[in-house]
């Protein structure tokens, strides 16, 4: 098999990352992609960042040295805030994040120049996207805001109760107070939760989800290093959860579409 016919490979704690795949799917339907939920650790927001930089490694082992993966996409923000750049200094393929592609994404829906990036405890803690802000656009206020208990919701299937509605008016409160004019979803679960966010905030602010972004950032890299499959359709997708079989396909099918029409599970030695 030559480099370009090799999958796409991505993984997520659990089914965030989904909002990824989907939009690899339908930004490149001739790709075959292979996508890893690591249902039975999640979430991973409330663990340490060196823990997770362990799962990222593992995770990463299975599916460039056993699953031949071209490139990898870190669709959880935890982990590309705690991995990413040892995943690329240890792994002979393009490894992207989806924490970059999110930050431009936001200066360019911003006119006021203030902002706010909600994520997991764990992202927010790391300064991954403070830092990433900064670098982008010195000018812009950002208020950062950790949002613990949103990831459990959306795993549980909950979008839009009125539980999580109290707890994102609750968590987005300083965003409010500061008048941001953008909002970006710095967790890949977030964007299940865009209704319930988006009527927090108000019609007035944009809601920004990196999934599309990370998409197109996938797909300029294929094109600049050659691994582009030569086909317009037909590709396939393979998921794999280290959890329950069952709930991953039953939740992952609500979430993603039909191309999730069973999974694989893989065990840890």
């Amino acid at each position: 098999m030559g480099v370009a016919d090799r999958p796409i490979g991505m993984f997520d704690s659990g089914f965030g990352g989904l909002t990824v795949a989907r939009a690899l799917i339908d930004l490149l339907p001739g790709e075959d992609l292979i996508y890893l939920g690591d249902t039975a650790r999640y979430p991973y927001g409330p663990r340490s960042l060196q823990e997770v930089a362990g799962f990222a490694h593992q995770i990463a082992e299975e599916l460039v040295d056993r699953r031949g993966v071209k490139l990898l996409v870190v669709a959880c923000n935890t982990a590309a805030a705690a991995a990413l750049e040892s995943l690329r200094d240890r792994f002979p393929v393009p490894v992207i994040g989806v924490i970059d592609p999110g930050v431009r994404a936001l200066v360019q829906a911003s006119e006021s120049g203030r902002v706010a990036v909600i994520g997991t405890v764990g992202t927010i803690g790391s300064g991954a996207y403070q830092r990433a802000v900064a670098e982008a656009a010195e000018d812009l206020d950002l208020v950062a805001l950790p949002c613990p208990g949103f990831v459990e919701f959306v795993e549980r299937g909950e979008f839009d109760s009125e539980q999580v509605h109290v707890l994102a008016q609750r968590l987005l409160a300083p965003a409010l107070e500061a008048k941001v004019d953008a909002l970006l979803l710095g967790c890949t679960h977030y964007p299940y939760l865009a209704r319930t966010l988006g009527d927090v905030m108000g019609r007035d602010v944009v809601l920004v989800s990196s999934a599309d972004e990370t998409a197109f950032e996938v797909r300029r890299v294929m094109l600049d290093s050659g691994l582009v499959r030569d086909r317009s359709g037909g590709g396939s997708a393979t998921f794999v959860t280290t959890g329950d079989v069952n709930w991953f396909e039953e939740l992952g099918r609500r979430l993603l579409g039909p191309e999730l029409d069973r999974a694989e599970q893989v065990r840890w030695p």
